[in-house]
């Protein structure tokens, strides 16, 4: 039985879209008609083609809307559709139910339609984890990894359970420094629009007056009239640069050398660097955890972790510690040879090494490391919000001193 998406229209005459199971297309076109639905356009989910009315020529072409836009879960779906699924496993219920049971609570069409091109494979005979590898951009290796660990060892729903908590806990985390990062970012925005605005709008209709004046200008004066001029004439100019050097930049590190040259700038960066560190070695503890208890062997769980690491010198520091474990020797020893993993890890991995406690020492560094990560995080904004409000409130300082300035002065010339 394969999945088939399926556009209709009712009897209101309105247009209804969705996903629906069905060994053929005609069989799907007649279960729509018993419905009372005029099917308009019905296709299997992994079509390779595309079909319908209106793209005869893409079809000739071999093009297909889907191969350029595949669909794909987001991480908020992906971790309530393994929360499902572990939920409906452990109960006891058989995977293709489970997968069935999923599929129909999903909120999305593109999620009904990618879980029911899941079962189809599975009710073809592929297992859960080659199934999930027909959608990468939904399930990476780490998840499918697990998801084969957990059906080889017979534990697939405990390890679904652990697979959601890892993904809630990594959104969790997300969220948290979003918001954090709000406020700086509103007041920065706000500070420097403020600004720009007193400078391209303000200034120069309150300069005006002065201009008669044959008196010379106080130096600050002069500064702020200049400055105005610059921003007024050439605005834009210094906008488009602005543009164009962080497009320029990002073009420029996607070769691998400079972005790796990049990467290693930044871990030279005292307070970065610090950010750096405790954000990448709790993400790569807590997937070298996971994939460990999971019964993923030790080599390939490195090689996967190594993925989730943002840095790239990190990540072949990672790949150092993988050559090294794989010509025998010990994990914590590799790590600290490496030269850039927190002391805490190190530790924490040569004890668990020592005791057989290996992904249990992990989780606790992960944990440990991300509390740390939230401290260091709270700290650098509470220095950065108080700063953009001394700058800013230097600026306007700046600015009320040279238009007062002037001022001054022609008051004291009416006295006199």
């Amino acid at each position: 039985m394969a999945a088939f998406s399926y556009t209709a229209i009712n009897n209101a005459g309105k247009t209804v879209k969705g996903v629906i199971e069905g060994d053929s297309e005609r069989q799907v076109r007649a279960h729509l008609r018993g419905q009372q639905l005029k099917p308009l356009t019905v296709a299997t989910t992994r079509e390779k083609s595309a079909k319908g009315g209106g793209r005869k020529g893409a079809e000739a072409s071999g093009f297909s809307l889907a191969k350029l836009f595949p669909a794909s879960l987001n991480i908020k779906e992906r971790a309530l559709v393994t929360r499902q699924l572990a939920s409906l496993l452990q109960s006891g219920l058989p995977l293709d139910e489970s997968l069935n049971t999923a599929a129909k609570q999903a909120g999305r069409p593109a999620v009904q339609s990618i879980l029911f091109s899941i079962r189809s494979r599975v009710l073809e005979g592929h297992s859960l984890a080659q199934a999930f590898s027909e959608h990468p951009k939904s399930f990476d290796s780490m998840y499918r990894s697990m998801v084969r660990a957990g059906e080889s060892s017979g534990y697939l729903g405990q390890v679904m359970e652990q697979l959601a908590e890892y993904i809630e806990r990594n959104q969790h985390t997300a969220n948290k420094l979003k918001m954090a990062m709000i406020y700086p970012v509103v007041l920065l925005t706000v500070s420097v629009s403020v600004v720009t605005i007193l400078m391209v709008f303000v200034v120069p209709d309150l300069v005006q007056m002065f201009e008669q004046n044959e008196r010379t200008l106080p130096l600050i004066t002069r500064i702020l009239i200049g400055f105005s001029d610059l921003l007024r004439n050439f605005g834009w100019l210094i906008l488009l640069l602005l543009i164009g050097g962080v497009v320029g930049f990002q073009y420029l590190i996607k070769n691998a050398e400079r972005r790796r040259t990049w990467h290693r700038f930044l871990l030279r960066v005292p307070l970065v660097k610090s950010v750096i560190l405790l954000a990448d070695s709790s993400r790569f503890a807590g997937t070298l955890s996971l994939l460990v208890e999971s019964g993923v062997p030790l080599l390939q769980a490195l090689r996967i972790a190594t993925q989730v690491l943002g840095n790239t010198e990190l990540q072949h520091a990672c790949s150092d510690v993988s050559r090294t474990v794989q010509e025998g020797g010990s994990l914590n020893k590799a790590l600290k040879q490496a030269g850039w993993f927190p002391p805490l890890l190190v530790q924490m991995t040569a004890s668990g090494e020592a005791n057989g406690t290996l992904d249990k020492q992990l989780k606790h560094c992960a944990t440990n490391q991300e509390r740390e990560l939230e401290m260091k995080l709270t700290t650098t904004l509470g220095i950065f919000e108080p700063a953009i409000v001394v700058i800013m409130g230097g600026a306007i300082a700046f600015i009320m001193m040279a238009i007062l300035l002037p001022i001054f002065d022609l008051n004291q010339m009416v006295g006199h």
